[in-house]
């Protein structure tokens, strides 16, 4: 007797399991549906900033604290601390000047990730331009394609 107790819950749980729904299927790989996404956020990214939004230029990266930004030597770690690295190092429109984004490549990794590699160029007025190199892991989330690990360097 004793051991029927023991099989019992195993058994039930058995049925449990098998009555569980499947996870959910990640989105169909669409390789045009990632790199329009992929470029909408980019492009929304440079219409924020050139209306002076360091906050809406922000909203294209993931609000986590794993977010990761290499530029300038230094990496930065998490949505927070890169946003205050931008206010302190654009304090106004003129240091903001106005941003394009040139040459770019987006690479299709899966439905979720894709690669995005270019160039952005800042020219200002009064403090003359600036100019590099971006590369970007830009992930698909239920908030649209945000970017979770850049690079960029300058000239």
């Amino acid at each position: 007797m004793r051991q029927y107790l023991f099989a019992l819950p195993a058994l039930l749980l058995l049925g449990a399991c098998a009555s569980a729904p499947p996870p959910a299927a990640p989105p169909a790989f669409d390789a045009e549906d990632v790199r329009e996404g992929v470029l909408a956020t980019l492009d929304a990214q440079v219409e924020a900033w050139n209306e002076g939004s360091i906050r809406g230029f922000m909203e294209g990266y993931a609000r986590t604290d794993t977010l990761v930004f290499l530029s300038g030597g230094n990496i930065r770690r998490g949505w927070q601390e890169s946003y205050y690295a931008y206010v302190r190092g654009y304090p106004d429109t003129d240091a903001m000047g106005t941003l394009s984004f040139e040459e770019i490549e987006i690479r299709p990794l899966s439905s979720l990730h894709a690669l995005a590699f270019g160039r952005w160029r800042l020219t200002r007025e009064s403090a003359g331009g600036a100019a590099g190199w971006f590369s970007l892991l830009v992930q698909r989330t239920p908030d649209g394609w945000l970017v979770v690990h850049d690079h960029t360097s300058s000239d």
